[in-house]
């Protein structure tokens, strides 16, 4: 990346602004010893920043960055003498968003140790499952979790929530030096179905991948952040990342409730929040607060934006959403402005400055603007592979995110989904997310996804599952009627099911095999 970008950017966000030249010595020290690691990052904002508030949670807990670093090493050092953790090993944290999650991330990787973000909504058979494919050594769990881990190899060392503030303050004195290897996060990928796999998420080697986003997303030095995102999931990580980065106050919430959030994003005047879609959707579900927060960026990200909230939501609070379409696997793809989104509500925008995106067909060739096609990536953030070995399709360079989609005549990104979610009627190709948003543009809807059944006449059938507002109500061949006047008759769905809420995974994403349940 060049490096007249890179500093234009910088100085815009705040982050060249000049300071004591001792703190700013320290600071630079930091990152020369440690890296851009998540330790590092910390480091680095504790040696400029050391009094500035870094976590708060609605336990009442406020860290400082020093004191969270403090906190940090003090876990790493008892890690390392009481569990007898050491670089490469791999600690699994298995909790929601507070600073303890923080905490233990750090120390695995101040330790030169994997640290196995584990997603809150494995079950216990699942949880296993990983436990012994990604060979934990510690589990890190909040108390919630406690029953789930019962069944765990006895080898493996479980700190709750009591375990780990006691092996803080236990902690033995000490010296931290960076370790010979370098500890990866490794985040598990959804697990919709079955085991996650585990992909090893790579170190920034610079201030690249920061300038890739802080320049589409306009966010700033010592902000206030809300991260609503589950901190396990690439997006709420990325956040953290980002957050660490510029030195921000960050807020947490063990878990998200719409009224809860908003009165947080008041009470703390937070500038910026981090969300997944399905959360933005519902704070829009309750009354705004009066006066609304002082939020400049909203940047949701982990799923398909629903057609039409983007618009519904900058109505209420502003021109602030920025949507990133990105995965574990490629971090980042491209990047929505509320521009982007007011123009064309289901864009997922444009690559951000260093990222390549190319739409290939399955030869390899490039196709024509507003073909369909499969979505290859390039940046600096591409993930070195899944755990068990196993790799994904690479093109020059390029990676293969396993959707599908189109780039229109204004260099807008489109993504029609999965490539294996494509629902095939009657030998018709149907992309799910063009009736899910035409259907979420009903006023009396909610929420919508549509999945393909087995039909014996036509192979494939469309089912529509719809979650109205409270007090409407919807008549099934309308809804048809109304699909069948804005798309093709192979893109009707023939079934239309209504129900409270579509289950989701912790992430937000909408478990089809939850749905399929309906057809035994």
């Amino acid at each position: 990346m060049d490096l007249p970008f890179v500093v234009a950017t910088l100085t815009r966000r705040g982050l060249l602004t000049p300071g004591r030249p001792i703190r700013v010595a320290s600071q630079l020290q930091a990152l020369r010893k440690w890296g851009w690691s998540l330790a590092g990052e910390l480091r680095q904002a504790a040696a400029r920043d050391p009094g500035r508030t870094a976590v708060i949670d609605e336990q009442g807990a406020e860290l400082t960055y020093q004191e969270l670093l403090d906190r940090a090493e003090r876990l790493a050092r008892a890690m390392r003498t009481g569990l007898g953790v050491q670089a490469g090993d791999r600690v699994g944290v298995l909790c929601r968003n507070h600073h303890g999650l923080i905490e233990a991330v750090v120390a695995a990787t101040v330790l030169g140790a994997d640290a196995v973000l584990v997603n809150s909504g494995l079950s216990a058979a699942q949880l296993a499952t990983v436990t012994e494919e990604q060979r934990l050594r510690v589990l890190v769990h909040d108390d919630e979790f406690a029953d789930r881990i019962l069944g765990l190899p006895a080898e493996v060392h479980r700190v709750d929530e009591r375990g780990l503030e006691e092996l803080i303050a236990g902690a033995l004195r000490g010296d931290l030096q960076p370790p010979e290897r370098d500890g990866r996060t490794i985040v598990l990928t959804s697990g919709t179905t079955g085991a996650p796999k585990g992909a090893r998420r790579p170190t920034p080697n610079g201030f690249g991948p920061l300038v890739s986003i802080i320049d589409r997303i306009p966010l700033h030095t010592r902000d206030t952040v809300m991260i609503a995102a589950p901190l396990f999931h690439t997006w709420g990580y990325a956040a953290l990342q980002v957050a660490f980065a510029l030195r921000a106050t960050i807020v947490l919430h063990r878990r998200f409730e719409p009224a809860a959030t908003l009165a947080a994003l008041v009470a703390h005047q937070c500038q910026a929040l981090f969300a997944v879609p399905v959360m933005v959707q519902r704070l829009l579900d309750v009354p705004p607060p009066d006066p609304r927060p002082p939020l400049k960026v909203v940047a949701v990200s982990g799923s398909a934006l629903p057609g039409g909230l983007a618009p519904r939501f900058m109505d209420v609070y502003g021109d602030v959403i920025y949507n990133l379409y990105g995965s574990t696997e490629v971090s980042w793809a491209s990047i929505a402005g509320p521009a982007d989104l007011r123009e064309a509500p289901t864009t997922a925008g444009r690559p951000p400055h260093g990222t390549r995106l190319e739409i290939l067909d399955d030869d390899g060739q490039p196709v024509p603007d507003g073909r369909v096609g499969r979505i290859f990536v390039g940046n600096e953030m591409l993930f070195e592979g899944y755990t068990s070995g196993a790799r994904r399709e690479t093109h020059d360079g390029l990676l293969d995110t396993g959707d599908l989609g189109r780039i229109n005549a204004d260099g807008l990104l489109f993504v029609d989904g999965r490539a294996d979610d494509m629902i095939v009627s009657g030998g018709e190709n149907v992309f799910p997310s063009e009736v899910e948003d035409l259907l979420a543009r009903l006023p009396q809807v909610r929420e919508a996804a549509v999945i393909g059944v087995p039909d014996p006449e036509y192979g494939q059938r469309l089912a529509a599952f719809l979650g109205l507002h409270p007090g409407e109500v919807l008549d099934p061949e309308a809804v048809r009627e109304y699909v069948r006047h804005y798309l093709a008759r192979f893109s009707v769905p023939r079934d239309v099911i209504f129900v409270k809420y579509l289950p989701r995974n912790a992430t937000g994403k909408v478990l089809s095999r939850e749905l399929r349940r309906y057809y035994g």
